[in-house]
Order: structure tokens, then C-alpha cells, then sequence
């Protein structure tokens, strides 16, 4: 399973659901990046992806984007592929 990196806040009703859906999926492990305790994070984030806010979701090197995208992909039947690429 391709490694996931999420970059959450504390109090993010959007990370909590993208989470939830992750773990559903059979996801163990999410590398959380808290861009509310490390304000360098946010701006790394937002380099990286060009957007302010959160979730912002990587699986293995693809941007997904935030819950609402990875809610798309999910409903697209691409999630699962993704998440099971070698």
C-alpha cells in the first residue's frame, strides 16, 4: 500500500472525514503533518500544492487534494488503485 501523507490541523471536521475514509479503505498509517503547531509547514504545503487549506493529501507521490477530492476519486473508483499502486 502506497504511503499517505496528510497535512491536518487540530480542529478540521475535513481531516477527521478524509482520515476516516483512509482508514476505511484499509489505510494503517497516515503521516500527519500539523500545520497549526509549524507554521514552516503551511508555507511548504502551500508550495507544494498551491492551496491554504487543509487536508491536503498525498498518496505515495500524487497530490490528491483536500477531503472533497479525495471524496471524488473515492466515489470514481480511483482511490483504491491509487492507494494498491506498486
Amino acid at each position: 500500500m502506497q504511503p499517505v501523507k496528510m497535512y491536518t490541523t487540530a480542529v478540521c471536521p475535513y481531516c477527521v472525514q478524509a482520515k476516516r475514509i483512509l482508514h476505511a479503505k484499509g489505510v494503517e498509517t497516515i503521516q500527519e503533518i500539523r500545520v497549526d503547531n509549524q507554521p514552516q509547514e503551511r508555507i511548504a504545503m502551500m508550495e507544494l500544492t498551491g492551496r491554504r487549506t487543509v487536508p491536503q493529501i498525498f498518496i505515495g507521490s500524487t497530490h490528491v487534494g483536500g477531503c472533497d477530492d479525495l471524496m471524488a476519486l473515492d466515489s470514481q473508483g480511483g482511490l483504491l488503485p491509487l492507494l494498491n499502486a506498486a
